[in-house]
């Protein structure tokens, strides 16, 4: 596996202009949010009956999968890349959970998935070359720590 540099290198390749990484800064969040929300949508039933918490903030997919994409994954790269994509998967499991709330997680997911991908293909329309997981998937989760690392070095 190649480290973090070498993967941001490699991703940064593919988001040089300006605009395709304006478009990317808010598509890529708006993308792993509304992930994490339509895993959040998958029946709960067998988690709340196993580990009885009565807690829907950790008794859910999206966060028995949003933990095991961060230590597998972010983990590996580094601890602090795995605490900050931590903190990001637990404020978008809140935030879901309020949406859900609220009115239909699910509609809301799906819109927002839809809405961010077509701005993702746009941006790099724009940038005249094609979306780094098209050459490697684990690119769907290097987007989302590279937009964080480029959003607070600012």
């Amino acid at each position: 596996m190649k480290n973090a540099e070498e993967l941001f290198q490699e991703y940064s390749e593919s988001h040089q202009n300006e605009k395709n990484q304006i478009i990317h800064y808010i598509c890529v969040p708006v993308i792993f949010f509304s992930i994490i929300g339509l895993i959040m949508t998958i029946p709960s039933g067998i988690l709340k009956d196993t580990f009885k918490l009565y807690n829907p903030l950790i008794e859910n997919w999206g966060f028995i999968i949003g933990i095991l994409i961060s230590v597998l994954f972010y983990l590996r790269l580094s601890f602090w890349y795995f605490i900050k994509m931590l903190a990001v998967t637990l404020v978008c499991i809140a935030g879901n959970n309020w949406i859900n709330n609220n009115t239909n997680l699910f509609i809301v997911s799906i819109t927002l998935f839809i809405l961010a991908w077509i701005g993702q293909f746009y941006g790099h329309k724009i940038e005249g070359k094609k979306p780094s997981f098209l050459k490697d998937l684990q690119f769907l989760l290097v987007g989302p720590l590279w937009v964080l690392e480029k959003l607070t070095k600012r």
